[in-house]
């Protein structure tokens, strides 16, 4: 009985996965703790699903010896792969993936690191590479887009390049980002160390070069805040 169920469950995950464009696997199906399998995405049993989804086990180093003291930093081992930095790079050819990148010129969601933690998601939510599609870059990238960033209006332009002006697959969207949030158990925070070490891979990554700091408007931005700190002090005001 036990059995009979895990089948099915798999069976309906592989339904899941053709709504997110994957064909599904010919493989044998198998429980495999290293690679996530698909029926996780819908499992019913959250305990279960999360049981099945170890965390990255934190690391000690040493960040500086001086004599006879040591200090110690706490680093968490990526799940990164060769292989999804590969499959990332590959969508960045994806023409729809291309056009929306080259119309955020203002870089208001997808950013450097924005896109770093769309491979970190790839490395969390455990599909195999050959899964991965153009869907699976949007859903992460708007998902990284609801971590960290404040003003939420950008990332809804990313619709208008998935479905243009129809709104009917908007529901289905957040359907697939909820699966996709809980295929990674419910793991979204990517720090910024993490970050930078994504980048480090491969550093000649031309997406890399997508860092706000260097526009022109976010400097003369930052100018006029630095000028409007300082207004009180010229005008004899304490703060």
């Amino acid at each position: 009985a036990v059995v009979t169920a895990m089948v099915t469950l798999c069976l309906e995950d592989k339904t899941a996965f053709l709504s997110l464009g994957v064909e599904p696997s010919h493989s044998p199906l198998s429980i495999n703790l290293k690679r996530k399998r698909d029926w996780l995405l819908d499992s019913k049993d959250d305990d279960l699903a999360e049981l099945l989804i170890p965390d990255p086990e934190p690391v000690w180093v040493v960040e500086y010896l001086c004599g006879l003291k040591m200090k110690l930093k706490r680093q968490c081992v990526s799940l990164v792969l060769p292989e999804h930095h590969e499959v990332f790079t590959k969508l960045l050819e994806d023409s729809v993936v291309k056009r929306f990148l080259a119309w955020d010129k203002d870089l208001k969601v997808s950013d450097k690191y924005l896109l770093a933690m769309v491979i970190a998601y790839f490395s969390r939510a455990g599909l195999f590479a050959w899964q991965y599609r153009r869907i699976h870059f949007f859903l992460a990238l708007y998902l990284a887009n609801d971590m960290e960033e404040d003003n939420q209006a950008p990332k809804q332009d990313i619709f208008y390049f998935l479905y243009g002006k129809s709104y009917a697959q908007r529901p289905m969207f957040h359907k697939l980002r909820f699966q996709f949030v809980r295929s990674m158990g419910w793991r979204t925070w990517v720090s910024r160390e993490e970050c930078e070490e994504i980048q480090a891979y491969n550093p000649e990554l031309w997406v890399w070069k997508r860092d706000r700091a260097t526009l022109p408007q976010n400097s003369r931005t930052i100018e006029h805040e630095i000028q409007v700190c300082l207004r009180p002090l010229e005008y004899g005001h304490h703060l």
